[in-house]
């Protein structure tokens, strides 16, 4: 296997790892980022680092997006006590909708598997209009179209 056959089996491992942790029954896009801010020594780790996301960082932006959704609807999670996620070691979440699309457009910015990236699949999960990623970093003031200009420099500068 490649060193970028490597990298998508941590990466979805990983992203794995987060679906589970939060109890999701899916391995979705803002899964992938949190993984992809915790593989170290790619470009596409370097890009996030630059901007303050760190996987820390991240996850921060993704439990307001969820307290804000839910404000939306009405819900507080000040007046709430959700319970915790039940997180069955066992569970291997599935790649959902958001996931296989973002993977799809990485590898689609890539003029071929040769020289498909970690930044790639970075481009393909910040590359979405619409969903919890666009909206965790809006509200986290994160500029992502700036972020993914970021990247395609990237791409032009650094071979992994």
């Amino acid at each position: 296997m490649s060193a970028i056959d490597h990298y998508i089996n941590d990466l979805i491992a990983r992203g794995a790892a987060e679906a589970r942790e939060e109890g999701s029954a899916a391995t979705e896009a803002h899964h992938l980022l949190l993984a992809i801010a915790t593989v170290e020594g790619t470009a596409a780790h370097r890009v996030l680092t630059a901007a303050g996301l760190g996987r820390q960082a991240i996850r921060d932006a993704l439990d307001r997006e969820f307290e804000h959704s839910l404000s939306a609807t009405g819900v507080s999670l000040a007046s709430h006590d959700l319970p915790k996620p039940f997180r069955d070691p066992r569970d291997h979440p599935g790649l959902g909708a958001t996931a296989r699309l973002a993977l799809e457009r990485g590898f689609a910015a890539a003029k071929g598997k040769k020289d498909l990236r970690p930044a790639h699949l970075l481009r393909g999960v910040l590359s979405t209009g619409v969903g919890t990623v666009p909206r965790a970093l809006a509200l986290a003031g994160v500029d992502r179209a700036g972020l993914i200009d970021r990247v395609e420099e990237t791409l032009t500068r650094e071979s992994w």
